[in-house]
This record gives structure tokens, sequence and C-alpha cells, in this order.
């Protein structure tokens, strides 16, 4: 993986392709490469790094064609550099990108090495490349080679492939990884997300599982899974190139962080009244599924397993249902137990996250109630593939970190807390209060935003440290949890999260004056408990950092480390402090001058295990 771009047109591709390679950065990568047809045959570029370094190569050593491929690429076989970048030539003749993994590449590689084939590379994705060009020697056309090719593929893939024998043609297929295609005026495109092509069209047709698709210049067909025509819904995608541009911030992260009061406000719009959640905004007849609901399974992964974890101790504390939370990559090997009447939540910010996806079809197997997404992107996999839908409509999230995808995942878990809540005969006065408290997020968002100079003061004492630990407790402890990993994610400090009350049973023994720990302290029963667990870092000489409700009876800190939040409720309270704590990240990331938005090592979208 990680990002594809593809064109067939009437006009040089290349510009296009670096365009649709730069829209792709936020994925994640650590190569780039490109292949055009020309009247010469197969020419390509390729680069690790950036994709800048491939503009300037390109720039050095131009090429130009009216067909073309390209990739950003995050090493899963083999080194990030130049010999591994896609795209991947086989003979000359055929030229493919690939996303995703191939899982028995070692048994094709062997078998197509016998059959004559050279290998250059360390990848999964040459052995893709040489099979459709074997198909080819055998009378084959390109997109009947790419069909018997995947065929032989064991895992999950998005492809693009052009070959010299067919000019002017793009085949792309799709199995586990995503893969869509942009109508033109005389032009078609391939993109591995819309993002790719919102340059260029926004009309956009979204592939199903198992999909071909053969793009010229002047048209576009779609074939299924057994190789029929099939016709596919176009849509006019309301994504702006605008959208995903930086403005005046210095990093998208940063950007995003402050598009959490907008972010919010778009996820309750048309869902909630002064007092009350409105109907059907699961879907039309929702409320017949939702009555029977006595228990919630919730998979997810990184950012959107901590939203989980927040809405479990709702779920069970104002509702009553019992709910489980776990990450999809652990659910989905075990052998799973159904209570009847459960219903399967699965959480994802792009819909496309592999290891959610396999849960979500694995759960089909086991018999839930049903099944809710909770995603970000409207026509992704998950949303297509679940029962019923909430949409949280954070906009488009660049920075590889997550930040308003989990601030607008805890705003729709509420949602479906307070639909909960209702069917379930919580008393209306209770109801009224929770929705008039959930309707002040986006007010509250913004208030904690205000504090930002404050928190990059507070950062200055984190430059230098190389570990720290996040506590909390109740629904607190999650929050703790994405602080930490928003840590280390971009500032690359080793950070753990623990409940506080855990304290004594282990993590007290690394606190000294060189770990600095990060406390979340809400206004709530359990204030006076996690007092003591201060005083115990204090006692240790420990260098405490205090995010505490404004109205929490907490001691003054004259060294500048404890800072008041107003978060306008126990209920949206999780929300309101996760903003510190990403400020926190992501300053200290900047004064240790790391890439904050394309953290090393990481990708935005994981469409392989």
């Amino acid at each position: 993986m990680c990002g594809i771009v593809a064109a067939a047109a009437q006009r040089d591709v290349v510009p296009i392709l670096i365009a649709g390679l730069k829209a792709l950065e936020y994925r994640g990568y650590d190569s780039a490469g490109l292949c055009v047809l020309d009247n010469n045959g197969l020419e390509r570029l390729r680069m690790p790094g950036k994709v800048r370094e491939l503009e300037a190569l390109y720039k050095t050593s131009p090429v130009s064609g009216l067909t073309g491929i390209a990739h950003t690429r995050w090493a899963t076989h083999g080194a990030p550099n130049e010999t591994n970048a896609h795209p991947h030539v086989s003979r000359e003749t055929v030229a493919v990108v690939h996303n995703g993994i191939i899982e028995n590449h070692a048994a094709l590689r062997e078998e197509l090495t016998g059959a004559g084939y050279r290998f250059d590379s360390q990848t999964d994705t040459e052995v893709i490349a040489h099979l459709i060009h074997h198909q080819m020697t055998q009378g084959k056309g390109l997109r009947e080679a790419v069909v018997a090719a995947t065929g032989r593929l064991h895992g999950a893939y998005a492809i693009a492939a052009i070959s010299r024998e067919e000019p002017g043609h793009v085949v792309g297929a799709r199995r586990g990884s995503p893969l869509c295609a942009g109508i033109g005026i005389g032009e078609h495109f391939l993109g591995s997300d819309v993002q790719a092509l919102i340059q260029v069209t926004n009309r956009i047709v979204y592939l199903e599982e198992g999909d071909v698709v053969e793009i010229r210049r002047e048209s576009m067909q779609v074939y299924d899974g057994e190789g029929q025509p099939v016709a596919r819904a176009v849509r006019d995608s309301e994504l702006s190139a605008d959208a995903v541009e930086r403005g005046e911030y210095r990093h998208y992260m940063l950007k995003e962080i402050h598009e959490q009061p907008v972010a919010a406000a778009n996820t309750l719009e048309g869902r909630i009244s002064d007092d009350h959640v409105l109907p059907n905004i699961f879907g039309v007849d929702a409320d017949a599924l939702l009555s029977r609901v006595k228990r919630i399974q919730i998979v997810a992964c990184g950012t959107s397993f901590h939203a989980g974890m927040v809405a479990r101790y709702w779920l069970e504390g104002i509702v009553g249902l019992p709910c489980n939370v776990e990450v999809a990559s652990e659910y989905r090997y075990r052998n799973v137990v159904v209570p009847p009447d459960t219903l399967f939540v699965a959480i994802s910010q792009s819909g496309e996250t592999a290891d959610t996806l396999a849960a979500l079809r694995e759960g089909k197997r086991h018999g839930y109630l049903g099944s809710l997404a909770i995603c970000n992107v409207p026509e992704s996999s998950l949303v297509r593939e679940s029962d019923l839908v909430l949409m949280t409509r954070a906009g488009p999230e660049i920075g590889v970190a997550s930040t308003k995808a989990f601030t607008t995942q805890l705003a729709a878990l509420a949602l479906l807390m307070l639909e909960l809540a209702r069917l379930n005969g919580v008393e209306p006065r209770k109801l009224r209060e929770l929705t008039g408290e959930l309707a002040r997020l986006p007010r509250m968002l913004a208030e904690a935003l205000s504090l930002e100079p404050d928190i990059a003061h507070m950062a200055q004492q984190f430059v230098h440290k190389h570990h720290a630990l996040f506590l909390g407790r109740g629904a607190h402890y999650p929050v703790a949890m994405e602080g930490a990993l928003k840590l280390k994610e971009i500032s690359y400090i080793h950070a753990e999260a623990y409940p506080a009350g855990e304290l004594k049973h282990g993590p007290l023994a690394l606190v000294d004056e060189d770990m600095p720990v990060v406390a979340v302290a809400p206004n709530n029963q359990l204030l006076e408990k996690l007092k003591s667990n201060l005083e115990e870092v204090r006692a240790r000489g420990g260098e405490l950092f205090v995010f505490a409700d404004a109205a929490a009876t907490l001691p003054p800190d004259d060294n500048g480390r404890l800072l008041r939040v107003a978060t306008g409720g126990n209920l949206i309270a999780p929300a309101v402090f996760t903003v510190p704590l990403q400020l926190l990240a992501y300053h200290v990331a900047v004064l240790r001058g790391t890439d904050v938005d394309q953290p090393r090592n990481l990708a935005k979208s994981v469409t392989v295990e």
C-alpha cells in the first residue's frame, strides 16, 4: 500500500499523476513512482522519499504520455528504496501498482521463477506484474489477463495495470482494498480514494468488492467478480480541492484540531433538538432493530478503539446494556460467543481499515442481531456492508494522527447511547439533560482550543524527555490512552497510559524527576480517588501535568502544570479533554522537529493487517 492514481486522457497525464500523489500524501508512505506509455513503450520514474523528490526527478528526466499509473508506497515487503518502489514492470511490457498484501506471493514467486521470470525487487507486487504478463503471453488481453492473475492471488489488493500492447487502456481491480474511478470529459481516472481525483473530476464511481474496471480516454466499463459488465452508480462528490488545503495552518494536524468544533456541530446537526435525538438518524426502521438490542459488541482499531472504550462507560452506566469493546485484529482471530440480541458496532474513520472490515464480515457469520457502522466516508466498504450507518461528518482528515475523527466518533456514539437510552426506558428528564449537554459540545471544544498558548508553553518541558505516563479514571482512562497515542505517534516519545488506580501495581516504579506524568482530572465521583493517585506521584518526585475540570477542587500549581478546562458536563468531558492532549502532542512534536503530518512508519488508511 498506500496510494494509487491512474489516468487515460487526451493530454499528458504526468502532471495529473503527480498532483494525485500529492493529494494522497496524508495516507503516509516512504517511496513514490510513476509509469507512462509513450511512443517508446513504458517509461518509469521511481524514488524513495517524498513525492517532491519524484517531482524533482521528473523535472530533470522528463517523461510524458497519455496513459499512466502512479503510486505512493508504504513498505510491507522489502526496504523503502527505488528497487522496491512501485510501479513494477514485467519484461518491459506490463506495469502494475498495488495496494494490499499478497499472502501467497512466495509460492507464486517460486512458480514464476521456474517459468523463467526474473525478480528484481523484494515486493509481493512484482508477482502480480509477472502473472499478468504470463497470462498475456497465452493470448489474453490486458483485462482478461488481470482477471486471470487476480484469481490466483490470496490476500488484499487494489491494482492498476497498463501494457505496452494496449496503449490507452488502464485496468483496475479491487478486493479488500479500496479503488474508485473518476469520469472526465474525454478522460478517465482511477484512484485509491476520491481525494486523488478531486482536482480533475467530481464524478466518481466507487468500485465494489471483486470488481474489475477498464478505463480508456473515451470510456469506462466495470465488470463484476463473474466477469460480467455491470453498471455502478456515478456519484457527484461533495469534496472540494479546498477542503484538503492547509490554509493558514502550519500543519494539517493543527488545522484539523481547530476544525473540531465545526466537525462536531456538523455531526450533531439535524440529529438532535434541544432535548431529544431526532427520529431515523440511523436509517428508516432502525428503531425496530435497536429496540431489540440487549448487548453491544464494539470493534475498532487505534483511535477508534479508544472512542469505543469511552462509549462502553456510557452504554453500561447510563443505558444499562452490557458492552464489550475489542481491538479488531484480536476479535477476528478468536472463537467468538455471541449472546442473543447483540448489536455489532464497527468504528472506522476511513471505513476501509482491513482488520475492522474483516471483523464485520466475520461477525456476520456469528448471528449478530445487526451491524452498525460509525464512519466518516460515505461510500466506504464498511458503510456499504453494514445494516445501519451513522456518518460522523468530520470532513477530510489528512494528518495521519487522527484528531477530529475521534471527537466526532464520540459525538456519534453519544447519539447512539441516547437513542438506546430512550428505547430502554431511561427517564425523559435525564434524556433531556444529556441531550442538552451534548448540544453544548461544539462550544466547549472551541473554549478548549483557547488554551493553546498555555499548552504550547507547557510543551517546552517535554522536548528532551524520552518517556511519559498518562493517567485517567473511568471514561477518562481511554482519553489518557488517546493522549499517550498522540504523543508517541508524532513526537516519538514513548508514552503509556494507565488507569490511575493501577499506579501501585507496577507503573509507580517508573516515576522519577525524568518521567512526566500527565493526568486528566474530571469533576466527578472519582476525583478524590485521583487526588490520592497524584499524591503518590508527587511523593516519588514525579513531574505532574494535570488537565483538570474547571470546577474540580485542586490546589493551584505555581509551575504552570495545572491547566483548568471548562468541560460542560460529565458526558462530553472526554471529548473536551481530548483537545488539550492533542495540542500538547502537537506542540511537543513541533519543538522536536518531527514530521507532524506524516510520522515515520505510519499510514493513514491501514488497508492491510
